[in-house]
């Protein structure tokens, strides 16, 4: 959530920002800014908007300067709201929330200071002209002492025009060094580049950068030396490969996705530390939010299946405070696409403190859960910018499948498990051509008064994940729901303007799944029925259907998905909608 970006060096400064801006725009578009300094005085360019809306301020000229795209928070998005937040001699970008703001505010104003945003970061401005004098780090170290909550900042000073000082606490920072110049940005892409060495702040740090070079510090101000960080220079978030959007790009690439995450735990862990807590293990407490955690719900139903190991699956946001029973012998997951997710990595921080082994399951090798976990079982998806989750989904599905089948062998119940799963990229591209149906069925989603998602077992996990992806980007109504769990309440809410999404895969509960369909047919519901067994296809109660190939029963929402993924996208082009970029919504959800 907000995207940074920093720029000192020989070059021209505007250019850069904006270019890293737009690939960061994942990050928040409520609003966007960029300050330089030149002359001694601050240049500033701020607009409510997409980045887009800045884009003329690449013609700015400066060797030095600092961006934002916001995701706003404190304050509605506004102009006076946007970053880069200028107070005195201080320009300042912020990623984070400051928990204690409004008491800072409070005393800066019995004071006598002027506030101008509503947010809490310009506090930080205020807080820095009281208490500079002549040592901008210093400076910084004294204000974060006074800051409650998690930050990211980027500070430019009028009296030392040549340098940008940078503090890190619970939110991503990065630094890039190359010949001529330092960078800053909150993700690899803004600053990813042939010769660029990259380095990531930890938590309480601080950093230094001119043209020259990058200095890094500890809480305490004491110099410190980093390790470079591994990366792939080559990736970018700006390249949509010849399609309009980023999701039905990263749709396209499930397959590849799927086929670089499977991992053959059984053999390449059988004498690891990983592999002894796998036999060890009596029970799994998953912990994530949104998306990762459907793919949770997922996972414990092919778990229990496949090992007969209890799982329980919990919303970060709601264990860290729920005082939860661990039991001895428990192993926890924690599941987050970018690996920064607050309420993830708090709840993850807990079961570290209460000595249960860690395993961290992320799309990010370098991130702060990645640093904690005792073991990380990556997914491979690559880069993904659309903010509703396709690929992504589909490769932690395929790594926790790949944990399931690990442990069944750990547990003495191996059997053919891994060759079904390897089947998957092959089916995953077939269901991608099978899902080009939904296409056709927009026109009865758009307006709809409410949109119910049903399923059994396995498809009730993927049912809710549709109702979610529909929500995020469609902006209407939607429930996933269990099917037998129908007509206890939720059959109030059917009627025509009721369009009811049903998943079927299981044919040991089929008849049981066609029971929902004959309720919500009765009622004038219009069902469009995602099934592998092709005999209900023709059901003179099913509005519409897709035919999607036949899997292992314990992997069949990797495959069921796919299609809901696609009415997602093609409703909301027919809402008019843009949908890699969702109203109220981030990619990286880095705040409580």
């Amino acid at each position: 959530m907000c995207g940074i970006v920093g720029y000192v060096g020989k070059g021209n400064a505007a250019p850069f920002l904006v270019e890293g801006l737009k690939k960061l725009e994942y990050r928040g578009y409520d609003s966007a800014g960029i300050a330089l300094i030149n002359d001694g005085k601050f240049v500033c360019k701020k607009r409510k908007g997409t980045v887009a809306e800045i884009s003329d301020a690449a013609d700015l000229c400066s060797g030095i300067g600092i961006g934002h795209t916001r995701w706003a928070t404190h304050g509605a998005p506004s102009e006076r709201n946007a970053h880069p937040h200028i107070y005195g001699r201080f320009a300042i970008v912020h990623n984070g929330i400051l928990e204690n703001y409004a008491l800072l505010k409070e005393q800066l104003e019995s004071d006598g200071e002027t506030f101008i945003s509503e947010t809490d970061s310009e506090v930080v401005a205020h807080l820095l002209e009281k208490f500079y004098c002549g040592n901008l780090l210093s400076a910084l170290r004294e204000v974060t002492e006074k800051l409650v909550g998690s930050y990211a900042l980027a500070v430019l000073c009028l009296d030392q025009p040549d340098i940008i000082v940078c503090a890190r606490k619970a939110s991503p920072l990065l630094v890039g060094v190359k010949e001529g110049a330092c960078l800053i940005a909150s993700d690899i892409p803004a600053i990813a580049g042939e010769g660029v060495t990259a380095y990531l702040l930890g938590d309480g740090e601080f950093a230094l950068l001119n043209a020259a070079e990058a200095k890094f510090y500890s809480p305490q101000l004491q110099p410190i030396r980093k390790n470079q960080l591994e990366y792939d220079p080559l990736i970018s978030s700006s390249d949509k490969g010849g399609y309009v959007h980023f999701m039905k790009k990263e749709m396209s690439e499930i397959p590849c996705s799927v086929r670089n995450s499977i991992c053959d735990f059984a053999t390449k862990l059988k004498f690891s530390d990983f592999y002894q807590v796998l036999c060890q293990t009596k029970y799994i407490h998953i912990v994530a939010c949104g998306t990762a955690y459907h793919s949770g719900l997922a996972v414990k139903y092919a778990i229990e299946r496949l090992a007969r190991v209890p799982v329980e699956v919990t919303i970060a946001s709601e264990f860290r405070y729920s005082n939860p029973v661990i039991c001895s012998g428990t192993l926890a997951i924690a599941i987050s696409q970018s690996g920064e997710t607050a309420d993830t990595l708090a709840a993850a921080k807990l079961f570290r403190a209460k000595s249960v082994p860690l395993v961290a399951v992320t799309n990010v090798s370098y991130s702060s859960l990645t640093r904690i976990a005792d073991f990380v079982l990556p997914t491979r998806a690559g880069s993904e910018i659309g903010v509703a989750a396709t690929k992504s989904y589909n490769a932690q599905l395929t790594v926790l499948y790949s944990l399931a089948i690990a442990l069944e062998n750990a547990k003495g119940k191996s059997g053919k498990s891994l060759e079904r799963l390897k089947r998957l990229p092959r089916l995953a591209t077939a269901t991608l051509e099978a899902a080009e149906t939904v296409r056709s069925w927009t026109s009865h989603f758009v307006g709809a008064r409410c949109v119910l998602f049903i399923g059994r077992g396995a498809d009730y996990c993927a049912a809710v994940e549709g109702s979610l992806k529909l929500k995020e980007i469609t902006y209407l109504p939607s429930e996933g729901y269990p099917a037998g769990e129908l007509k206890h309440g939720t059959l109030a809410l059917v009627d025509e303007r009721t369009p009811v999404v049903v998943l079927l895969t299981n044919k040991r509960l089929a008849a049981k799944t066609m029971n929902a369909v004959h309720e919500a047919a009765a009622r004038g519901a219009k069902v469009f029925l995602i099934t592998s067994i092709a005999e209900y296809l023709e059901n003179e109660e099913v509005f519409a259907s897709v035919l999607i190939p036949q899997c292992s029963e314990a992997f069949t929402p990797l495959l069921s998905v796919i299609p809901l993924q696609a009415l997602a996208y093609y409703t909301a082009i027919a809402c008019g909608n843009d949908p890699d970029k969702p109203r109220n919504l981030a990619k990286s959800v880095t705040v409580e």
